[in-house]
């Protein structure tokens, strides 16, 4: 079972609002999911990103690959960075 780490949505209409879950990768965008390891508002002024720091190392080192937008709020998170210094 390969995992991914990426975004499901959530809100209302026009009104988004992001968690960021550990999925199979042959689950749909917001279907069953493993863990919930933050969540993402871009609605609010500033925008607010949590994220467990624990879990998602602990993810990225079992081998979860991150979407695209799941590796750039990451980022802007600092785990990615904890990731690879761990990793040298």
């Amino acid at each position: 079972m390969s995992t991914k780490i990426r975004m499901c949505r959530m809100g209302a209409k026009k009104n988004p609002f992001y968690r960021m879950v550990i999925a199979d990768a042959k689950a749909p965008r917001d279907g069953r999911f493993i863990e919930q390891i933050g969540y993402y508002d871009p609605t609010k002024s500033p925008e607010v990103l949590k994220v467990d720091e624990e879990k998602a190392l602990k993810w990225l080192s079992t081998g979860a690959q991150p979407s695209d937008t799941a590796k750039s709020l990451l980022r802007q998170a600092g785990v990615l960075t904890k990731f690879h210094e761990s990793k040298n």
